[in-house]
C-alpha cells in the first residue's frame, strides 16, 4: 500500500490548464471617450474638478439647479466644458461625480435618482461639521456620504473618490500638476477601475484602491484633519500612498 501526503492530493493533474496570470492593478480601462457629468459643479471642488478633467481633454458637463449659472460657470472655465441643469447633466453622462455640499446631498440624489439610473456615480462629499475648534467629522446614519448614496441609488453603480483634493490647486491655471493621489472605493472592480483611470488622466494624480464603500467614512474624515494641516501649515495638502 503506497501513503499519499496532503502535498500529493493537494498537486494537479498534469493536464490542468495553468492559472491565468494576475491581473496587473495598474491596467486600467481607457476612459478618455466617456462623457463627466458634475453634479454642483459651480462650487470650488466641482469646478475644480471639471477644470482639470475638461484640460486633459475629457468630455465635462457642470450641473446645477439653474441650468443659467452651470452655462456661466462653464463658459468661463472653457475647454470646452458645458452647462446644463442636474437632470440633464445626468442624463446625458456616462460618469457622475457627485460635489454637492453635505446639506443638500441627499435631497439631490432622491431628486435625480430616474436619471441616475445606470450611471456610474462617484460621490465626493464630505460630511463636515465646523465650530471655534475646526473642522470635525460628522457620521452619517448609512456611515457616510458613499453610503447614503448608494441607499438613496439602488439602480446606480455608486463608488467614492476625490475626497482630499484643494480646490484652490484644482482651480489655479498655474498649476500645471496636482501632486496627489486619490482613494478610490466601491463595490466592482470593473468601476473602480474606471474611476482610478479617471483620475489619471489628471497630470500628477494616480487613483489608488481603497476597499469597499463601507470604508468610506474614514476616507471622507480625513478631510477634517487635512483641513487643519492646512491651516496650520498654510498649504494645500494632498496625500500619497508610498510603496505602490
Amino acid at each position: 500500500m503506497t501513503s499519499r501526503t496532503p502535498s500529493d492530493s493537494a498537486q494537479q493533474p498534469e493536464n490542468a490548464p495553468a492559472k491565468a496570470p494576475a491581473k496587473d492593478p495598474w491596467d486600467l480601462p481607457d476612459v478618455s471617450g466617456l462623457v463627466v457629468g458634475v453634479l454642483g459643479g459651480t462650487g470650488p471642488q466641482g469646478r475644480g474638478l471639471a477644470f482639470r478633467l475638461a484640460r486633459a481633454g475629457q468630455k465635462v458637463i457642470i450641473g446645477s439647479r439653474a441650468a443659467e449659472r452651470a452655462q456661466a460657470a462653464a463658459e468661463e472655465l472653457g475647454h470646452g466644458v458645458e452647462g446644463a441643469d442636474n437632470a440633464e447633466t445626468a442624463r446625458r453622462s456616462d460618469i457622475v461625480i457627485v460635489a454637492v455640499p453635505w446639506d443638500g446631498h441627499g435631497r439631490t440624489l432622491e431628486d435625480l435618482r430616474e436619471e441616475l439610473a445606470g450611471k456610474l456615480v462617484v460621490d465626493c462629499v464630505n460630511p463636515l461639521g465646523f465650530d471655534k475648534q475646526g473642522a470635525y467629522a460628522l457620521r452619517p446614519e448609512e456611515g457616510s456620504a458613499a453610503q447614503q448614496a448608494a441607499a438613496l441609488l439602488p439602480d446606480s453603480r455608486v463608488t467614492a473618490a476625490f475626497h482630499h483634493l484643494s480646490a484652490v490647486l484644482l482651480q489655479d491655471p498655474e498649476t500645471e500638476m496636482i501632486d496627489t493621489d486619490v482613494m478610490v472605493l466601491g463595490e466592482v472592480r470593473a468601476d473602480v477601475e474606471i474611476v482610478q483611470a479617471l483620475a489619471g488622466r489628471i497630470p500628477g494624480m494616480r487613483g489608488i484602491f481603497a476597499g469597499r464603500l463601507r470604508n468610506a467614512h474614514q476616507v471622507e474624515s480625513l478631510v477634517a484633519n487635512l483641513i487643519s494641516v492646512n491651516r496650520r501649515y498654510k498649504a494645500h495638502a494632498g496625500l500619497r500612498v508610498t510603496d505602490v
